[in-house]
């Protein structure tokens, strides 16, 4: 957009501004909801838009004098139009008057009225296209007045922008001049104090990045101590870590290889029992000493309560066989037996307080 472009048109330019940026914002995920063009400034020692207002403002009182213009035109013609239509209307009632006035003279002399109205009528004709090349005349003045009026308003409108064009070559010049002298007074003292501050910032600028450059190495220093530190702390706790861990594994795998020692160690007995799970519960109950055991906490339940207590005998006499030197094999079967007569009563009593029933094979067993 060109400067006069700007200057008009502000909302096309706040567009074309708005679309050229959020372009850029579009890659870091930012939106402009609203933004506002504040105003156009000249910058010290350039006054166009200054010029460009006072130019804005001529053209509106120009063209405001333009406008009078064409409405006073605009009166004349439409006046002088209106007197030429006054003149034509009156000419033709006139003529219409004549006219019916002619009629009513009377039948009789139709014939005359005929010939005077023709008369009438060619004379009325006449006094029309008199009226109308009047009317022509009018119209043409007025035009001929519009255009010197026009021309008028143009050379003055001319004159006016000549004027301007000058005044603003003049001040121009003078901004220009102002701009020269301003420059040769303010550049070398300018100048000088732009080398002294660079110096002093230059010097400035050394002595902060030397103390931040000792500050970076001692952080760098204590950073990599801290690291150190860490890192060592790091080793313990893992070693730690790691020691418990392989514990914890080994563990571990101990209690998997006694479990699947036990599950073998179950699944041969029950393959051994033929499958049947009565008889491997009473097996692993004896095996693991469940009926001492329950002897045990009923003998210790019962101490001291003088109990009713069942003794079972072998049958022998006196409770005690008589051993010689020749019956010793038959004395240990009568033992065997008697074992074996005493375990049903010993049964009955589990089942009474235990609920639980001896294996299918003891219970053929009778008490006699």
């Amino acid at each position: 957009m060109t400067m006069e472009e700007v200057f008009k048109g502000t909302k096309e330019f706040k567009q074309e501004v708005f679309e050229k940026v959020q372009l850029e914002l579009n890659q870091f995920g930012l939106l402009i909801y609203n933004a506002n063009v504040k105003q156009l400034v000249d910058v010290p020692g350039h006054e166009y838009f200054s010029y460009l207002g006072q130019k804005t403002q001529m053209e509106a009182a120009n063209q405001a004098k333009v406008d009078v213009s064409e409405a006073k035109m605009k009166g004349s013609i439409g006046s002088k139009l209106r007197e030429g239509k006054t003149l034509q209307n009156a000419a033709k009632i006139d003529a219409e008057t004549k006219i019916i006035a002619t009629q009513r003279d009377g039948d009789g002399k139709k014939e005359e009225i005929k010939v005077r109205t023709e008369v009438k009528v060619f004379e009325n004709q006449r006094e029309a296209e008199v009226a109308e090349a009047n009317a022509d005349l009018a119209k043409k003045k007025a035009g001929w007045a519009k255009e010197a009026q026009v021309a008028e308003v143009e050379a003055m409108k001319a004159v006016a922008l000549r004027d301007a064009e000058l005044q603003k070559e003049v001040e121009t010049m003078n901004a220009l001049t102002r701009v020269e002298m301003l420059k040769a007074e303010y550049l070398s003292k300018a100048t000088v104090e732009y080398e002294t501050k660079v110096q002093e910032a230059n010097w400035e600028l050394y002595r902060k990045q030397k103390a931040a450059e000792a500050i970076l190495y001692e952080k760098e220093k204590e950073a990599e101590a801290q690291k150190a530190i860490a890192e060592a702390s790091f080793y313990s706790r893992q070693q730690v870590a790691d020691g418990e861990l392989y514990t914890k594994q080994k563990e571990a795998e101990g209690l998997l290889a006694l479990a699947q020692a036990q599950g073998t160690y179950i699944r041969t007995l029950l393959d051994a029992l033929g499958g049947n799970y009565g008889a491997l519960r009473d097996y692993l109950m004896i095996n693991g000493g469940m009926f001492q055991d329950i002897a045990k906490i009923n003998a210790e339940a019962v101490r001291g309560l003088q109990p009713k207590i069942s003794i079972w005998s072998n049958g022998g006499s006196g409770g005690v066989d008589a051993v010689d030197g020749g019956g010793s094999g038959s004395n240990a079967m009568k033992e065997v037996a008697g074992v074996y007569r005493m375990l049903p009563p010993l049964f009955n009593t589990v089942h009474e307080q235990t609920g639980m029933l001896p294996p299918a094979w003891m219970g053929t067993l009778t008490d006699s």
